[in-house]
């Protein structure tokens, strides 16, 4: 049976003109420089070392290396012996040491990289490549008759589970990948309770496959399917109810169970239409939701399982269903999150900003990577093939050509999920890219890096009276906003917290007037480190999010969208940290998923107000007084203060635009 050993302690980390450093993982060697603007943060090569003891292995087991995130190229040696080579920063890889690790003492060197080169991506887009080992390392100990772990990271075991007669059965098809003809596998199904599930008639059929995976370069395999129905299902129906059940398949060699992967998947099926939009379970499901990425402040992507939990919480909380992880693979314990809490995952490789012709075999092995390690989460529904990949394209052909390849890699490897891909906002709709994947997305900034909001309107309807058939996203859309900038009369570029709430309150309203959208995804939920970036007075930051980096503070358009999306009863005064004011009648904005809110100054009631989402009052402020105001909604209410002050506060005012807010581009 296995066993897995954590290799994160005890590390030696050292580059050249540096001292050896004792280091535990994860780790990044960019987690400052990557974060503090001027686009100079190190990209270089380092190297770690550990020193280990092999636990007792008998003449039936196999000894493995697992890294689930080393970004973006590494070698790897044991006992100075080059025993394997990865490119790609955000994937599962393993290698087998079976042969190299002795029972004494053994070397374990891995030499990371994230130097510039033109065939491992990415290179070229708006955030920070940090360097390191900044996942979990693990030593796997195998029986030698085990399910497939040589094939791109996966587990050997895809599921397949599919609803029928009115939602009511499935048909459930496990396909496992095992290295000896002569074991036999089992299945257990379990609810989510835990109960066992018994089956009828399953139908079993195995054959022989050659496979091309990681640390051995031709292997033979032998795949079985598995195929059987289940009855009175439990659906996986995204934020309602994440349903999901367990399936522990067991392989037996010579009467002995030698092998156990257990696989947790959800029933569901899903469609879209370019003129109603995305459905779940044959029903009406509008994805509206954020788009993430993995960074903290101060640790760059070498964060822990607790900060991914955080994450989430925070995009449960403003009501969100759907999520765009950018732009790469993020860690399973993030997609395991989001199967749990019904989540609706577009996953995308990092193919982005510029097609490097060295660089189609590193698209298509990420892309294998991808869906072979996440073909069994349920809340996954698209493979994203590509992102603003018109940005700097020289070689239009072969760009194209290269997209063709993934498009169809995605729907052989995976027939049963679409594919999209995000297009630049300069990218013509009539661009053929744009026109390959299954449905397409835009990320548009109309109101924020060129003026007119009611841009936004014009776009969706021009790209739906030209192609009424083409499924149409916006997988990027927001602005800049810092808690700490405030105006009176808040205006495009002048990163104020009211000017992005302002702009979100307008694509919110232009969303329902245009509901055929298949998805919507706003960039971003959390403000994330791009070191080439000089705005909002912070250098080498994005402040797009509706959450700070740190993740300390909510802006207002966190609870504007909350008071949209989500459920959970809530009131919020706008711009409580726009304290000082020089006008002395101001309005009150108050953002609520409740109907009525009643607004009171200094203790008594101003007026009480019906409506949805955004409450606006106008209130009057006296000479150098503080007034408290209160707004009330049955038990709920948020509290906040504003003066009338003579001369403007300047620390509300931006004093170094860096570079005004253009685009990183």
């Amino acid at each position: 049976m296995r066993k897995s050993i954590n290799m994160n302690k005890g590390w030696t980390f050292s580059m050249e003109g540096m001292s050896d450093m004792h280091i535990d993982l994860p780790h990044t060697w960019n987690n400052v420089d990557g974060q503090d603007g001027g686009d100079d943060y190190l990209r270089t090569t380092a190297k770690y070392r550990k020193s280990f003891e092999c636990p007792e292995i008998s003449e039936h087991e196999d000894v493995y290396l697992q890294f689930d995130g080393v970004n973006s190229e590494c070698v790897i040696f044991l006992n100075h012996k080059k025993i394997y080579a990865h490119d790609g920063g955000y994937s599962t890889f393993r290698v087998e040491i079976t042969e190299e690790v002795t029972k004494e003492t053994n070397l374990l060197e891995v030499l990371v990289t994230n130097e510039k080169n033109n065939r491992v991506y990415p290179q070229k887009a708006d955030f920070t490549f940090y360097g390191g080992i900044y996942r979990d390392v693990t030593l796997l100990v195998v029986d030698k008759k085990r399910f497939d772990l040589d094939y791109f990271g996966g587990n050997g075991v895809e599921i397949t589970a599919l609803p029928k007669e009115n939602y009511t059965k499935a048909d459930i098809t496990v396909k496992t990948y095992y290295t000896d003809e002569t074991s036999q596998v089992s299945l257990q199904i379990s609810d989510m309770e835990g109960n066992g599930i018994s089956y009828l008639n399953p139908v079993s059929k195995k054959m022989k496959m050659i496979r091309k995976g990681y640390s051995k370069a031709r292997y033979e395999c032998l795949c079985e399917e598995i195929s059987f129905e289940l009855d009175d299902i439990h659906l996986w129906e995204g934020r309602k109810n994440p349903y999901l059940y367990t399936c522990r398949a067991l392989l037996y060699a010579d009467g002995q169970q030698s092998d156990e992967v257990e696989i947790r998947f959800g029933i569901r099926d899903f469609s879209y239409d370019a003129k109603k939009g995305f459905f779940l379970n044959g029903k009406s499901y509008p994805l509206r939701g954020v788009s993430r990425h993995q960074d903290r402040k101060a640790m760059g992507n070498a964060i822990t399982n607790d900060m991914h939990k955080e994450d989430m919480d925070l995009i449960c909380e403003i009501g969100a269903n759907t999520i765009r992880l950018a732009h790469y693979q993020h860690s399973q314990y993030f997609y395991d999150l989001c199967d749990e809490k019904g989540m609706v995952v577009w996953a995308e490789i990092p193919y982005i900003s510029e097609h490097m012709n060295q660089g189609r075999e590193n698209t298509v092995s990420q892309m294998k990577e991808l869906i072979t390690q996440n073909y069994n989460h349920p809340s996954i529904v698209c493979w994203g093939v590509s992102n603003e990949i018109t940005i700097s394209t020289k070689d239009k052909k072969d760009m194209l050509s290269n997209h063709y390849e993934l498009n169809e890699l995605c729907h052989r490897m995976d027939p049963n999920r679409f594919t999209t891909l995000a297009c630049y906002a300069m990218c013509s709709p009539f661009h053929p890219v744009a026109h390959i994947t299954d449905t397409v997305s835009w990320n548009l900034y109309l109101g924020w890096y060129v003026p007119g909001l009611f841009l936004n309107d014009l776009w969706m309807k021009a790209f739906h009276f030209f192609y009424p058939k083409r499924p149409l996203g916006y997988s990027e859309y927001g602005c800049e906003g810092m808690p700490n900038l405030h105006s009176e009369r808040p205006r495009r570029g002048d990163h104020s917290e009211e000017y992005q709430a302002k702009y979100h309150e307008y694509m919110l309203r232009c969303f329902e007037r245009n509901p055929y959208l298949w998805a919507t995804h706003v960039w971003n939920m959390f403000d994330f480190a791009a070191d080439a970036r000089n705005q909002g007075g912070e250098p080498g930051m994005n402040h797009k999010g509706l959450v700070t980096f740190d993740r300390k503070t909510k802006k207002d358009s966190f609870y504007l969208y909350k008071a949209w999306w989500s459920d959970e009863p809530f009131v919020h005064i706008a711009s409580k940290r726009f304290v000082d004011r020089t006008k002395r009648k101001i309005v009150i904005k108050v953002y609520s998923n409740r109907k009525e809110i009643a607004l009171y100054q200094d203790g008594k009631l101003l007026e009480s107000k019906q409506g949805k989402h955004v409450f606006e009052f106008k209130v009057t402020l006296e000479d150098n007084k503080k007034h408290e105001f209160t707004a009330v909604s049955g038990s709920f209410e948020d509290k906040a203060v504003f003066q009338k002050v003579d001369r403007p506060n300047e620390s509300y005012s931006l004093k170094d635009a860096g570079d005004k807010g253009a685009n990183w581009t």
